[in-house]
């Protein structure tokens, strides 16, 4: 798309927003390139992207882009059999760091998500060559810039042993000489110094000629000489040699890292281009989260439906959501009303909300909004006075709205502000409703604002284009910034000026220099506010009134299935309790007659019957009384309110007391725990045992067992510590770890500084003690050295 577009419609400063989300050098120079698109395909692929780092980025947290170096360079060295600097093979060791980084990200993202299908950047993420056993090796054989490991050949390492055994034997020998040479006064300072890398001794000058051996310096005031003794300029020598050789072995392993290297470049580029790459979605899908954005719908035919837009470069406190449809019913709209009454703005959401759909970025709207796609945008926005070229206000909009007409096409969309401002309002009028009407001759999609009466007309008359004005409250003299499509607006002059307090007097005497016709035009428009007014109000009671409506409904439906599912519940317990009663009550009668029978038989005494007798009747009242227990009622209904945690109630169905373990939610239902036994039970069949008035409602706090995905999205990787004592620092440490562990973070980063190691000790002895920590080291090159710690979780 144009850059004057671009510019105008403020997409310059999305990108500054995205580059500022980018962690990376590469990542920001791919996201300081954006532009808008007009191929669906890819569109459709970039808008795909941003929507699946949005969606980890939810479920996961963030991924660190941060230390992915520029190495472009040091792949050309390595094609053409160059020998890599230890800086160089550093940042490749930082290269594959953040590469084996991202590869356990997307491995974590994925299987905690489908692991069959995966989603747009599960190929890429797999894809990634993380090169680990050379990762190992760089980081084995170099330690930071300008050191080697000892370990890093055999050869390298018997040259500093040797380094080693005549450094001792020179600082052994210096040392017999210091004592002697200061017990004699003949030293400046007593101690051992290097000069050309040879050892030294600060000697007064006037001793010079005293001393045998080699001067090699003198200081600025000429009272020291640093001379080399010459009992040590063998061992000297001997260390210069050394040193030549330890720089022969340090180029040997540089030379062998570096050869194997060279048969992965081609895995070493793609990694780069990759994290690259994942950089600039990820920046997309953070930019999407900073402004709470959703993923546009694109159409077939140029239409947009936006829902509750937000410009994004306005403050999310302040700025009020607009409503804008076109290219169904209608492909142009006027847009009429006061100024300050947000009627640019409206052209510059449309423009930019084009700009990001088709440059792969989530808008600040409503899910559901659709856009269309476009092969140029252009707008001639605010005043482009040129004082350079002589151009007033109206030349200037003219040169633009010229430039335009002569490169539109029917798949472009056009924005004018103040269309025909800045000259006679007659002949400015004309020439807007000319330009629009030539506009709307090849059906393209426009958007015009302006004071004009005439155009307001032009719009009621014209099929296809319809008025649109930006609320105004005469009342407060502000602005609601409301969209209103279908009414063309006022400029309010005359009431606004009333409302300042100018007199009566002057505004008939203004309102009489009005034509009837404009007269009669403001009349309808100010007829047509109060029925839209009236209209909304009524549509709105409508609407209130409907939901309560559907709500009541709802609430009957569940009191009746609830009633139903309870008297099935009560019949099924009677019949259950009936047929346990007439169980029991015919086993003991056939065990009373077999009795009665043998003691019949048995010719005993009228006595013995008549006990078994008074133990049927025992029987038969034990019974009933049973039966009467468990068609007991309630004495009163409860509430859910009246129920809570500790208090002790009988369940009836069950006929056993119990103590309510959790409060009832909003179906009445609730926990009871009776002994060993916790069960489901429902208000309506409790009944408290013990009710104290008075007593007040005890309280009750969220468990907080769920830690929702916007812990997760907000959640950051890396926790500073620098500066804070190690009581404090540790604490803040303790609740983060907990934070990021439960937001599922692979990994974190600790930063707590070099200084004197004290902070660093007490980190690492906290997260030894972590039983969910899995692991942890210090950072690597690219991460903070030993000035920060890397903390993996199980």
């Amino acid at each position: 798309m144009n850059e004057k577009a671009l510019r105008t419609l403020e997409f310059t400063k999305i990108r500054e927003m995205l580059t500022h989300h980018a962690g990376s050098s590469l990542g920001k120079e791919r996201a300081s390139a954006l532009a808008p698109l007009t191929e669906r395909e890819e569109i459709e692929r970039m808008q795909q992207q941003t929507a699946d780092a949005y969606q980890r980025i939810c479920s996961k947290g963030n991924l660190s882009f941060n230390g992915i170096p520029d190495i472009r360079d040091s792949f050309l060295r390595l094609e053409r059999g160059g020998t890599l600097t230890m800086t160089e093979l550093l940042r490749v060791g930082s290269l594959l760091t953040a590469t084996l980084r991202a590869k356990n990200y997307g491995y974590n993202g994925d299987k905690d998500a489908n692991e069959d299908e995966g989603d747009s950047l599960t190929e890429a993420f797999s894809m990634l060559v993380p090169l680990s056993p050379m990762k190992h090796e760089i980081e084995r054989c170099i330690l930071s810039e300008e050191e080697m490991a000892d370990d890093a050949s055999a050869g390298l390492r018997s040259v500093r042993r040797q380094m080693k055994t005549i450094h001792d034997k020179i600082h052994e020998r210096l040392g017999a000489i210091v004592n002697q040479a200061s017990a004699a006064g003949m030293l400046q300072d007593a101690l051992i110094t290097m000069r050309d890398g040879r050892y030294c001794l600060p000697y007064r000058s006037e001793y010079k000629n005293q001393v045998s051996g080699m001067v090699h310096d003198q200081s600025s005031t000429g009272s020291t000489s640093f001379i080399e003794p010459m009992e040590v300029v063998r061992l000297n020598n001997e260390l210069r040699e050394l040193a030549i050789r330890e720089k022969e072995e340090i180029e040997k392993v540089l030379a062998d890292l570096s050869e194997q290297l060279a048969p992965e470049v081609d895995n070493l580029r793609y990694d780069q281009d990759t994290l690259a790459e994942l950089d600039f979605i990820f920046a997309r899908g953070k930019l999407a989260q900073s402004m709470m954005g959703t993923r546009p719908e694109f159409s077939e035919d140029r239409s947009m439906t936006i829902k509750q837009g937000r410009h994004p470069l306005i403050d999310a406190k302040k700025v009020v959501p607009i409503d804008i449809s076109m290219g169904k019913e209608y492909s142009m709209i006027v847009i009429t009303g006061p100024n300050t009454g947000g009627k640019t703005v409206t052209l510059k959401t449309v423009g930019l909300f084009t700009m990001m759909g088709q440059a792969g970025l989530h808008i600040p709207a409503k899910q559901g909004s659709v856009l269309g796609i476009f092969r140029e945008v252009f707008a001639d926005i605010g005043d482009e006075q040129s004082i350079e070229q002589s151009l007033s206000t109206f030349s200037s909009h003219m040169t633009n709205t010229v430039r335009i007409l002569e490169e539109i096409t029917d798949e472009d969309m056009v924005l004018f502000d103040e269309l025909g401002a800045g000259t006679d309002p007659t002949e400015g009028a004309a020439l807007a409703m000319a330009i629009l009407t030539s506009i709307h001759r090849y059906d393209i999609r426009a958007l015009a604002t302006t004071h004009y009466a005439e155009l307001k007309v032009f719009a009621m008359t014209t099929p296809g284009v319809v008025n649109a004005c930006c609320e105004f409250n005469v009342e407060t003299l502000s602005p609601t910034y409301r969209l209103l499509v279908g009414i063309p607006g006022k400029s309010n002059a005359f009431a606004i000026s009333r409302k300042l307090g100018l007199s009566d007097l002057i505004i008939e005497e203004a309102n009489s220099f009005i034509g009837i016709k404009d007269k009669s035009f403001e009349d309808m428009l100010t007829e047509l506010e109060e029925k839209r007014q009236l209209l909304e109000q009524e549509l709105a009671d409508a609407g209130a009134n409907r939901r309560e409506t559907a709500l009541i409904r709802s609430e009957w439906e569940k009191k009746q299935k609830t009633a139903d599912e309870r008297r099935e519940q009560i019949l099924k317990r009677a019949n259950e309790e009936a047929g346990n009663i007439l169980a029991e009550a015919k086993e003991y009668a056939d065990s009373a007659i077999k009795r009665m029978r043998k003691l019949e038989q048995s010719g005993s005494a009228d006595n013995a019957m008549e006990e078994e007798r008074r133990k049927i009747r025992e029987k038969l009242g034990a019974v009933e009384e049973k039966n009467a227990l468990v068609r007991k009622e309630r004495r009163r209904e409860y509430k859910a309110s009246d129920f809570h945690i500790g208090d002790t109630v009988h369940v009836l169905s069950m006929n056993l007391n119990g103590t309510i373990h959790t409060l009832p939610n909003e179906k009445g239902d609730c926990f009871v725990t009776m002994g060993i036994m916790q069960s489901k039970c429902n208000i309506r069949d409790l009944e408290l045992v013990q009710e104290e008035k008075g007593v007040p409602e005890k309280k009750r706090q969220n468990t907080g067992s769920s830690v929702g995905a916007g812990k997760t999205a907000t959640i950051s990787p890396e926790i500073n510590l620098v500066g804070k004592r190690v009581d404090e620092a540790i604490a803040e440490l303790d609740k983060y770890l907990d934070d990021a562990y439960l937001a599922h973070l692979a990994q974190v980063t600790v930063i707590h500084g070099r200084g004197t190691g004290a902070l660093r000790t007490a980190v690492q002895n906290h997260c030894r003690r972590l039983k969910y920590v899995k692991e942890f080291r210090a950072g690597a090159y690219g991460e903070g050295d030993h000035g920060v710690t890397i903390v993996v979780f199980r």
